[in-house]
């Protein structure tokens, strides 16, 4: 399998005034395309941070980072927002859905920015809609949708444009045990068909349900058997 993602010895430091704050040690991570790997660690463990490097939010203090064959270090303000846009599809544990357009138009915003006309842009999140089973609310707004649907609309958006990477930030945090199960159901499913999926999680059954498990604790990683 290809190789989508290389960290090599990553660290990340934030300053106080004149004290260092080292919040991610020596990270040295490799995924493939295809994987399914779940990154697990409590409050304050360094999770954030590690998903703000992979998604290209941020930047590493140290190391050398390979997303997709781009060095990530070697790219400026625009460049990282192009790679962003293009290799990395977003699924927040919020949603970050806007509540005034449909279901539909949510999951077209991303194709907008890439300068897709109309026509081919609603067919295409039409599609992924059905996909994710909401072929009946595309034009739903956000708050005529469960929680679990919402999601499920987000999931349609980050997957709309293709990406190398979904990249899902505690997509079960704001559902019940039920709605979040399902939404790890369809993760699997997405797997199954070849999506290399990388889920942000403290829930330890949740983080289970991957193919690949990695504990975050004070800013190391360490990789555990599923």
């Amino acid at each position: 399998m290809d190789e989508v993602l290389n960290m090599n010895n990553i660290c990340k430091s934030y300053y106080m005034g004149a004290e260092e704050l080292e919040v991610l040690h020596n990270v040295n991570l490799k995924i493939h395309t295809g994987d399914f790997l779940s990154i697990l660690g409590p409050s304050g463990s360094g999770k954030s941070t590690l998903m703000n490097i992979i998604g290209c939010l941020d930047v590493p203090t140290a190391g050398k980072y390979l997303l997709s064959g781009n060095d990530i270090d070697d790219l400026d303000e625009i460049e990282l927002a192009k790679v962003r846009n293009k290799e990395i599809g977003f699924v927040f544990q919020s949603f970050q859905l806007l509540p005034r357009i449909s279901a539909l138009h949510n999951v077209e915003l991303p194709l907008i920015y890439s300068g897709l006309p109309s026509p081919e842009r609603k067919k295409l999140a039409g599609e992924i809609l059905k996909r994710v089973g909401l072929a009946d609310k595309i034009q739903n707004l956000p708050n005529q949708l469960s929680g679990g649907q919402q999601q499920r609309v987000a999931i349609a958006r980050a997957l709309v444009t293709e990406p190398s990477i979904l990249l899902a930030d505690e997509p079960t945090g704001a559902l019940d045990q039920k709605t979040g199960s399902q939404v790890v159901e369809l993760f699997e499913q997405l797997n199954r068909e070849g999506r290399t999926i990388i889920m942000i999680t403290h829930d330890s059954n949740i983080a289970r349900r991957a193919r690949r498990v990695i504990h975050i604790l004070d800013g190391h990683l360490t990789e555990v058997e599923v």
